[in-house]
């Protein structure tokens, strides 16, 4: 054994505890949405295809279709973010219409109006069913479809809610640390998790009839 060998340590690299245990919970997370996945199709195994073919003849598509692509955009803009942050960029350094320029927070914040969006576009397509008479006590159909989406709904609000914490406490904060970059990766992880489980949503529920 050389004595270089000898000098140089070996580096104990130690997994991040809070993202750890972020996984673990988004692990948990996934039985639930499973639960309500295996709710919908074991509903719809028992009312039989005609009641799901004639409650399914009044979703707006296409406009499901734009809202679910706005929210899958919003990952890709939350990763700009994480990107922002793993080099402890909080906020831009040019122009704002110069997007390698930006920071964190403009990226968060676009992310932010993006889920935004999307909420308020889940709230007109109930709206529009109610008109319709698909009520969440109106038949099986409505229950699972309101129980579904709806949690996901608030599991999105969830995310925007962390998005503002994020941004503000960075706006207040002297300089930008390694917890601040760590706390901006692990509400990525959750906002990823949101969006996979809203294709899968959107998938079961507007796709296969």
């Amino acid at each position: 054994m050389t004595s270089s060998t000898l000098a140089t340590p070996h580096k104990i690299t130690r997994p991040n505890l809070v993202a750890v245990g972020t996984i673990v919970w988004l692990s948990s997370e996934l039985m639930f949405f499973a639960a309500l996945f295996a709710m919908y199709f074991t509903t719809r195994a028992v009312q039989g295809p005609t009641i799901w073919l004639e409650s399914t003849e009044v979703l707006n598509i296409p406009f499901a279709a734009l809202n679910t692509t706005i929210l899958v955009l919003s990952s890709v803009t939350c990763q700009f973010g994480v990107f922002a942050a793993e080099r402890f960029q909080a906020k831009r350094t040019g122009s704002i219409f110069s997007f390698k320029s930006w920071g964190m927070r403009e990226w968060f914040a676009l992310t932010f109006l993006m889920g935004a969006f999307f909420i308020a576009g889940q709230i007109y397509e109930y709206a529009h069913l109610v008109m319709e008479g698909i009520t969440l006590s109106s038949t099986a159909y409505g229950s699972v479809f309101y129980m579904t989406t709806g949690f996901h709904g608030l599991h999105v609000t969830g995310g925007l809610i962390a998005f503002l914490i994020v941004m503000v406490r960075v706006s207040k904060a002297r300089r930008f640390t390694h917890n601040q970059a760590t706390t901006a990766i692990v509400v990525s992880y959750y906002w990823h998790f949101v969006d996979v489980v809203w294709i899968a949503l959107f998938s079961a529920i507007y796709l296969i009839k």
